[in-house]
């Protein structure tokens, strides 16, 4: 089963589109996507392959997201998510413990945000939250990421509590991939309550990073929108 995922995926290899990737998603030495392989797939021909194995029992999903290839990781990430929102309680639980043992492989930020609202977010919605603080304190980039991600699962159910803690304790991180996933997430608070973002906004702003605000005041009105990156001068 695994092997003949790998060849289907291998049989879309696009070398040209795989170039443009690897610049993208940053592959470069020194860069967070440093050794990263791309095969040059698109997004849905990695969904239709993924759609092929919902089977795939965990043991050969790890397997799978332990390849130095992208789109590989992408696909074991499609058909756990898939699985966990067929699963009752208990093996919801296991796949969310499966993932967390996981975060590793984890490891760019396209493989975070299809993954972690859909697992992690889901599965803490109405449960003890502390995990993600402590992924919020982790040295590993990816985990920082999934621990403010995940969050968009209790936003849409116009809970920002935790999102707004999270978004705190995240505002003085070095890393521009933190910056665009708090703003991510302040942004999609403000489609659900405005006053709730200009409120944080009002509160933070003096640490708030340019990128962060930007991506959170995205929808405003580009004469508010000027107001507050003025306020940044």
């Amino acid at each position: 089963m695994l092997e003949q995922l790998k060849k289907e995926l291998q049989s879309f290899e696009d070398k040209e589109r795989a170039k443009i990737l690897r610049k993208y998603f940053k592959t470069g030495k020194g860069e967070y996507g440093e050794g990263d392989i791309f095969l040059g797939l698109n997004s849905q021909q990695v969904k239709d392959i993924a759609k092929k194995y919902l089977g795939m029992p965990l043991i050969k999903i790890k397997e799978l997201l332990e390849s130095k290839i992208h789109e590989e990781r992408i696909c074991a990430l499609r058909i756990l998510v898939t699985k966990y929102e067929n699963s009752d309680e208990e093996d919801k639980a296991n796949i969310f413990n499966f993932y967390l043992k996981n975060t590793k492989k984890i490891n760019n930020w396209d493989l975070v945000d299809i993954s972690s609202p859909c697992i992690v977010g889901d599965f803490l919605s109405n449960k003890n939250k502390k995990i993600l603080y402590e992924l919020a304190k982790s040295d590993n980039l990816w985990e920082r990421r999934i621990a403010i991600v995940s969050t968009l699962s209790f936003i849409k159910k116009e809970n920002f509590e935790d999102t707004l803690k999270i978004a705190n304790l995240l505002l003085e991180d070095s890393h521009d991939l933190i910056h665009k996933a708090v703003g991510w997430m302040l942004r999609e608070i403000g489609k659900k309550d405005i006053e709730t973002l200009k409120y944080f906004l009002n509160e933070n702003y003096n640490n708030i990073p340019r990128t962060t605000l930007r991506y959170a005041i995205e929808r405003f009105e580009e004469k508010e929108r000027k107001k507050w990156l003025r306020r940044k001068i």
